[in-house]
């Protein structure tokens, strides 16, 4: 495991941005402990310091992985974020979308979010933007990226894209095939 580089820092900063914006100095300075952030297998990893440091015993070929793995870097080097960062992502999240039951199977099964399956949303929230999917009980049920803003939505017919579908709880499922 090795501290992320100053490129790596940013790519990966900016995505994260992109779903909490600035409350991404809660994640690093928390009450708990300090917590930061670790590069492995192409990996990134959101580990505390006390538990970083009692792995540095652990050599790299037998290390697994360490903390929660908030996403990867591509071969071209861009960062993907994946579905285990969704707890974190859903506790600072800037923009939240609220689907109606009747919507969360679809989402959950990769489909994108309809208007006819948006219950709320958050007002102002711009085209283009990360945002959290939640069910009417405010459970987190994954992340997208928002196809029209909070003005357009109210304009568009019910078949129309509000968020573009980028992961949820269901690729647990749905992956367990290939990992087998």
């Amino acid at each position: 495991m090795r501290p992320l580089t100053e490129e790596e820092t940013k790519v990966f900063f900016q995505k994260l941005a992109q779903y909490i914006g600035r409350n991404i100095v809660h994640l690093i300075n928390r009450p708990d402990d300090t917590y930061c952030f670790r590069l492995h297998n192409n990996r990134v990893y959101y580990v505390s310091e006390s538990i970083m440091k009692k792995a540095t015993c652990i050599g790299r070929d037998q290390l697994l992985s360490l903390g929660v793995c908030f996403g990867k870097f591509t071969k071209t080097g861009k960062f993907r974020l994946h579905i285990t960062a969704l707890d974190y992502l859903a506790q600072y999240a800037k923009y939240k979308i609220w689907v109606k039951p009747n919507g969360e199977m679809p989402f959950m099964y990769g489909n994108h979010v309809l208007k006819a399956h948006l219950g709320r949303i958050t007002e102002d929230t711009p085209e283009h933007q990360g945002a959290i999917i939640y069910s009417m009980n405010d459970i987190p049920l994954g992340f997208g990226v928002t196809a029209r803003s909070t003005s357009d939505c109210r304009k568009l017919d019910p078949t129309g894209i509000v968020v573009f579908h980028q992961a949820d709880i269901g690729e647990y499922l749905r992956g367990e095939e290939t990992l087998l």
